[in-house]
Order: C-alpha cells, then structure tokens, then sequence
C-alpha cells in the first residue's frame, strides 16, 4: 500500500492550501471559483478562535479571522461591488517531494460545498423582487443537505437596503426527510432588500450527538469528551465577542467539566449537553462549511400596498342636481363631493377612489347607457379625456379650479382618506394630443386616427395610444403627468386597462415613479388572461383586480384564494371587488340584498385589500338589457344618491361595510395575504375557512385567528356540519375552543365537529373570532 501523503502547509486561517485557492497566499483576496455575480460575502462576526477548517466562512463558528464564505457554486463569495483579484500561485512543493495537491478547476460546479437549492420566494430566477410590505412575515424555502450523518444547519440572512446585515434566522425542517427548511424574516423598512440562505456543519449539533451515544455505550470515551473540549471553547469566544458573557462563561463551564477526569464520565458529559448550553450555542451557533446561495431581491413597500380598503364614487355625481327651470343637470364638484368625505371614512375606508377627473371629448361623445346619439347636457364619459379645456394634465371645469382639487385632497387626509386617481391612457377625438402628437396614435389606411375596440365592443368616444409609434415622447409624457397629480397630493393610482399596454412601459414608469416617491401605489385594472395578470404584478403593481367578481361556488372560490394565498402571494397582490361601474355580476342582479351582503363578506375577509363602488352601498343591482353592468350607467350620466334616507329606511349597507371594516383593522389575519385555510362543510352551498397569523409574526406580537362561514345561497337557508382542524388555527390537535361572532354576536364553543344553519333573511354569514379555552 502507498504511503499516505503529507499534506501541504496550512495558511495562518488554518485552512489546507490548494493551488489557486483561497488561503495559497496569507492575505490573498480569494479567487472567484464560479461565484455567481453579485454574491454577497458572509456578514456575522468571524470566530476569533484560529482552529484548523476545511472551509468557513465570516459569521459562521468555524470561520477563523479573514477566511471567506463559499457560495452555493461552491466558490468562496465575493462582493457585488468588489471585482476578484487573480488567484494567488499555489507554493512550490519542497524539492524531492510529490505535490499532494494537483492544480484543479473548481469554476465549473454549480453546487456548493453544503448543496443550497432552490431557494423561494424567487420571481423568474431572480429577475424581479418578491415582494412584502413593513413587518410582513416572507416565508423563505430552501433545500439544503449534505453527505453523510453529520448534523446540518440552514440559516436566512435578511440584508438592509443599506447593505447592513438585518438578522440571521435558524432555518427548520419543514418535514422529516425533506431536506425542505423554512423560515420567515421580517423586514422593518421601505425599500429594497435582500436575502440569502446559508447552507452549514452544525459542528456542536453533531458533537453532542455523537457523544451522547458514544459515551452512553462506553465507546472511545475519552476522545469524545476530548473532542467537545474546542467546540465549546470557539462557542464562548463566538459569545464573547457577541457580549454575550453569561453565554461564554456557561459554556466554558461546560468545557471545564469536560476535562474533570476528578468526575465521571457521565456528569464530564451531562453540563456540555445541558438545555443552558444548548440555548447559548442557539444564541451563537458553531458550524462549518458555510455556503451562502446567491442573494435574491426582496422591494419592500408601505402597508397601504397590501392592505387596504377602497370607495369608489364619481365626483360629479355628489352634489349633482337637476335644474327644473333650465332643464338640465348641474355637476357635483370638488367643494360637494368633499362633504362626502367623513360619512367614506366614517366606514372604515382608507382610499378614495375617483375615475378620471379630466375635461371630457365632445366629439363622439356616449350619452346614457353608452348610446351613440348624447342628449344635450350629458356629461360623457370621464374616460374619454381630454377637448378643448385640456388633457390628462387639466381639470374638468364643471369639478372645479385646482385650488378646489387642493381643498378636497386636504379634506380627504382630514378624516384619513388617500386619493386615488384613475390614470387612463387614452384620449377623446379632441384630446390636445390628436392634434399636437398625431403619432401617438394608429392611423388606418384611409387617414382616420383607428378608436378603441374591444369586439364586439365599441369605443368611438377613446384613441387607444399607440407606444411604439414615438416611445419616448409618450414615456416622457405619462412621467410627467403622474409626477403632477402627485405634487398636488396623489398618492394611489388605479390604472385603467394596463393589459392594453406594453409592459414593459409599467415596469420603466413605476420604477422611476417609486424610485422618487415610494409611497406611490399602483393598482392594476386588468381583468385579463392570468400570465399577463401576473407578469403585471411581476414587474411592479403593487395590486390587481381580480377574478373575484366571477368566482361564486365554493369550489371555485376555494381554487382561487388558495392560488392568490399561496403560489402568487409573493409577487401579485389581489383586490376583491364585488362591483365596479363596469361590472354587475348575474349573481348581484338576482341574489337580492342577501347577495350583497354575502359578497361583501366574502370580498373583505378573503384578502386584505378590497373595495365597493358606491352603487354596492345601496344594494343597486339592476343591469342594461343584455349586458353585465349597471343600467343607467354612472359612467354616463349623473347619479345622485340620498345616502342618509337609504340608511334610514335600511336599504344601505354601510352598517355592515363599517363593521368589516372594524373588524379587519382589528385582527391582524386579516391584514395579510398567506396564512388561509379552507374546512370541509358536508354542504357545498356552505364555505368555510380561517385566517390565521402566528404570534411571531404579527404585528401586535399576539397570534390571531378568524373563522368566517357563509351561506353562499342568497335564496335559502342551509345547515351543515363545518370540519375544523384545530392545528390550521394554531391550536393542538383536537382542541376545544371557544368563538365569538364579530357580526351578530353570540359566543359558541367549537371543536373538530360544529353544527351551522344560516339563514340570508337573517344573517349570510358568521365571522368568527378563535379563543382557545
């Protein structure tokens, strides 16, 4: 048999020198070896103690001062910002002898030292950030392993927008066997963020297993408590160096007791594997081989982005008033509709929403019910912009002056509503651009500027913009239109009909817009295929409309909010909106105020942005002849409403939108998007499902759980059993529990099996909140 080989010099890290690699040289920047480009290095403390290490990283215990962290190529990381020197020659081998170690590529793998693999949330590979919002929990997935039984660690380190290290959270095995660890990380602040998962050699986890055994069994005693010895010692100094001096002396204590030959070998063994150490080593863990994925894009954005609650109504429409002596409508303005202000905020809604508020086209112009042949002193529709009076930048003159505008911005934050503002990018015939930018448009073959259509429907009144006739004067333009409605207190923009552009025109304006002012949000209205819906959300709305309108079986709904909670929660942000001007679905025309009542609950407790068009209020649920919208449209037509005569004779929903409201600010599972499970009901007109959010990652530090239970049948009452799972609510198996109706009252107690009948001509809809006994 050969002689075994020497092993060539050790660098001053302690790690074996190969040729070309990182320690060849004492104070060699390390090679690349494969890293991908923009890896970031290890941040934590490096271990103060210098022991010998096939690999370590900084911040890991088994990094000695100044060696590097490998990457998930199985290269040491490197800065971003950093480029990587040449690597450093290898030593010459001292004359007459063999070289042990042979020069050897390493660039080409593309696995690292510990295997870190597919590591989630993560937008196509990377190209886009997940997305959160400030104290959000993100739930981050990784499958990390390793060769052989030696215990292994998985950590995520969550990265400031400043570049400073946020905090480190021991992964957990998501399921025995899976080699699939999880966590969650909590960023604290706008911006852009990132994070990374590190893949490592639990060194103490895997000495106290080992020891414990060896030791029960009487096998090589002495070397196993021997062994224990420098892995407590580099645990103390990792503590130390953390401040952490009550740790560093109980493990050291530990270590002391190790080497009392005065003791037996059990009570040696028993303070080094003691739950006091095992919680110190928790705090300042001591592993080996670290390697770090490569890091991913986490934007993190303001509450309002993910949670929020929006009214919809026309401006012209509060205060409108027809004249009897001049036979004709007056508009409502700024000043009138601000007097609706308190009674939208009243009712819990944290955004209003306006359609476009811009002088509209009189030529082609719709009159009621999207007729072709306007009676005199119809108002048109608000989408087709622009005539005479100006364009996207103006004010309709019959709303008011833009000091008026002011007036009602500064009312709307008053009584703590945001302004929305539809942002339309389309123009009436007689837009100011038909005439100054005709190539901003397509023009057909005879001549004629081409209208929207949408087959079979017609829009004579709107010329769709053409984006690839003059790219960047349009770009230009929208940037500038949007950078003033926000100088004059726009902060939330619903965004008619994105699908209809580039997308690649959102992503460059909503980055620059929320490059200058993060605070801005970004609805999307694209009720359209699912990919772009997504792609959309992908590349920067913060919200989306939604198939909810359309989605009424339990099946159905159960489908989709599974879908939205989970596989597209970290990149597209649902709104459910019952009706919107646009839309009265056949379940609203015939299910009767039940139907409105149901839809409602469903919409605010199924996700944590939603929103009504003011029509929903009052139940208005008549439809146009053959079409799925309102009869006498408010897109057309002034709609006055007398909001306090239909509250008093009960024919308005605002009691049961208030409440909803009330009860989502007041239940943090309510506030966010994950954390949904549906139960079984023996009847499938009966839906059943929680919302529950852990003590660890709300928001009030308190673990929060919501049952809601709807009768989907406006038309009858059913009664069924609802299955409940007492784990999905963060209870032990089998638990009893007690639940107490946020709508009606009452308070039940509740386990695996519970009895429901409700009844529409009473109550829709039970929603719970979950107290354990």
């Amino acid at each position: 048999m050969a002689a075994e080989k020497t092993p060539p010099p050790s660098s001053t890290t302690g790690q074996p020198v190969r040729p070309g690699g990182p320690a060849a040289a004492a104070g060699a920047t390390p090679p690349p070896h494969g890293t991908p480009a923009g890896t970031a290095p290890g941040t934590a403390p490096a271990d103060p103690v210098a022991r010998p290490a096939r690999h370590a990283a900084p911040g890991s215990p088994a990094a000695a001062a100044g060696t590097p962290s490998r990457d998930a190529s199985g290269g040491p990381a490197t800065p971003a910002a950093a480029a990587p020197s040449a690597p450093a020659a290898a030593p010459a081998a001292p004359a007459g002898t063999e070289s042990s170690s042979p020069s050897v590529d390493l660039s080409g793998r593309k696995v690292g030292r510990i295997p870190v693999l597919d590591v989630t949330p993560r937008v196509d590979d990377g190209r886009w950030p997940a997305k959160a919002v400030v104290g959000e929990a993100v739930p981050v997935e990784a499958s990390v392993f390793r060769e052989g039984h030696d215990a292994l660690a998985a950590t995520v380190v969550l990265t400031a927008p400043d570049g400073t290290e946020h905090s480190r959270v021991r992964m957990v095995e998501l399921a025995p066997g899976t080699d699939r660890y999880g966590a969650t990380v909590l960023p604290t602040s706008v911006g852009a963020w990132t994070f990374r998962v590190e893949g490592a050699g639990d060194v103490y986890a895997t000495w106290e297993h080992n020891a414990t055994v060896k030791v029960a069994a009487g096998v090589d005693v002495e070397v196993m408590l021997a062994e224990g010895v420098p892995v407590l010692e580099r645990g103390a100094a990792l503590a130390r160096a953390a401040g952490d001096e009550a740790g560093a002396v109980v493990l050291e204590d530990a270590a002391a007791a190790l080497q009392d030959t005065g003791r037996p070998e059990e009570a040696r063994l028993a303070p080094a594997v003691s739950p006091e150490v095992e919680a110190v080593v928790a705090r300042h863990p001591v592993l080996d081989l670290v390697t770090a994925s490569e890091p991913l894009p986490l934007q993190v954005e303001r509450e309002l982005a993910l949670f929020s609650a929006w009214y919809e109504f026309f401006p012209r429409s509060e205060g409108a008033r027809y004249d009897t002596e001049a036979h004709r409508w007056v508009s409502g303005t700024f000043r009138t509709a601000a007097e609706r202000l308190p009674a939208v905020a009243a009712m819990g809604f944290d955004i209003l929403y306006m359609p476009p508020i811009h002088p509209i086209g009189e030529v082609n112009r719709k009159g009621r019910n999207n007729t072709l042949d306007p009676a005199p002193g119809d108002p048109g529709s608000p989408w087709a912009i622009g005539s005479k009076d100006g364009g996207h930048d103006a004010i309709h003159p019959d709303l008011g002056t833009e000091e008026d505008f002011a007036f009602f911005v500064a009312r709307a934050k008053e009584v703590g509503l945001e302004v929305a503002l539809d942002l339309a990018l389309q123009a009436a015939p007689d837009h100011p651009w038909a005439t100054e930018h005709p190539e901003w448009f397509t023009t057909r073959i005879d001549g004629t500027i081409a209208y929207a259509e949408n087959p079979p429907k017609k829009y004579q009144d709107i010329y769709p913009v053409n984006f690839d006739n003059d790219p960047e004067g349009i770009y230009a333009e929208v940037l500038r239109i949007v950078e003033l409605w926000v100088s004059r207190g726009v902060t939330v923009f619903r965004v008619d009909n994105p699908h209809t552009k580039p997308v690649e025109f959102w992503e460059w304006l909503i980055g620059r817009v929320n490059a200058a002012h993060p605070e801005i949000v970004f609805l999307a209205e694209a009720f359209t295929r699912p990919q772009m819906m997504r792609t959309l959300g992908k590349v920067g709305f913060q919200q989306s409309y939604s198939y909810f309108t359309w989605r009424t079986s339990k099946e159905e709904l159960t489908e989709y909010v599974t879908e939205l909670s989970t596989e597209s929660a970290h990149y597209m942000r649902p709104s459910f909106w019952p009706s919107t001007p646009d839309i009265l679905h056949a379940s609203l025309q015939y299910g009767g105020p039940a139907a409105h009542r149901l839809r409602a609950v469903l919409a605010a407790t199924m996700v944590p942005s939603w929103g009504i068009y003011a029509a929903y209020e009052l139940g208005e649920h008549v439809a146009r002849p053959g079409a799925e919208e309102y009869i006498d449209n408010e897109k057309f037509e002034y709609r006055p409403r007398d909001w306090a005569a239909a509250e008093a004779e009960g024919r308005s929903l605002a009691p049961l939108l208030t409440r909803l409201n009330e009860v989502r600010r007041a239940h943090p599972s309510l506030q966010r998007l994950r954390g949904t499970t549906f139960h079984r009901t023996d009847d499938d007109m009966v839906i059943a499902y929680s919302r529950h959010v852990p003590a660890e990652e709300s928001p009030t530090g308190r673990a929060d759980t919501v049952l809601v239970v709807v009768n989907l049948d406006p038309h009858a009452a059913h009664e069924t059993t609802v299955h409940v799972d007492a784990t999905t609510l963060g209870l032990p198996a089998h638990s009893q529990y007690t639940v107490t109706d946020l709508l009606g009252g009452g308070t039940y107690g509740w386990g695996g099996a519970n009895y429901v009948r409700l009844d529409p001509y009473v109550a829709s809809a039970h929603v719970f909140a979950v107290r354990a006994h």
